[in-house]
């Protein structure tokens, strides 16, 4: 049997689109460019966004909301990396945040020395950071993270439950398995 447009090997009212989104530039890959050995730099730990990485993220927000997709996404699922909860919360969150609103900000102002105003999570789906939600889980500095503990008063409205407290590099290859076990849940048939 032949699949067309509108036949598919799974009912297309029961599925979900992942969107694969990669971070913004972030303050490592400048360094890389000019010179490799730079990626070994404890001054990258936990890399943040540039400014020209920030313009990125307003340009892509920009798109999103008016390709209409904003309204489409359900769940966003970031890695607990500063560039990558920038750019997750840069993208899709909500608007500006207000003081006095009954919910707490995705990210707070000046988040990671961003410079940049409050996000508000309101009118905007859930995020959660995943552990092995990553590129690497390896050797660089700029590939490893602050504490969990140290990311809740930055981004207080992102579920940080399926992040570990700490960095630890040795549950890549276990954790691994989990994430996908856990993509399947979130991602299942919710009848």
């Amino acid at each position: 049997m032949e699949l067309g447009a509108t036949t598919a090997l799974y009912p297309l009212h029961r599925c979900k689109t992942i969107y694969l989104v990669r971070h913004a530039q972030g303050i490592h890959n400048v360094a890389g460019e000019k010179d490799f050995g730079a990626y070994m730099s404890h001054e990258l730990f936990d890399a943040q966004l540039t400014p020209l990485g920030w313009n990125q993220v307003d340009g892509l927000r920009e798109h999103v909301k008016k390709s209409g997709l904003a309204e489409k996404i359900e769940l966003v699922i970031t890695s607990p990396l500063l560039r990558t909860m920038q750019t997750a919360v840069g993208v899709f969150g909500g608007e500006k945040y207000t003081d006095g609103v009954n919910a707490p900000p995705l990210m707070v102002e000046n988040a990671g020395h961003s410079g940049r105003p409050a996000v508000s999570s309101l009118n905007c789906p859930p995020f959660i950071a995943v552990e092995t939600c990553r590129e690497h889980l390896g050797v660089h500095p700029c590939d490893k993270r602050r504490s969990i503990t140290e990311y809740r008063p930055l981004f207080p409205a992102i579920d940080f439950s399926l992040a570990s407290l700490s960095y630890c590099p040795f549950m890549s290859h276990f954790l691994g398995i989990a994430f996908l076990q856990i993509c399947i849940c979130l991602f299942a048939d919710r009848e």
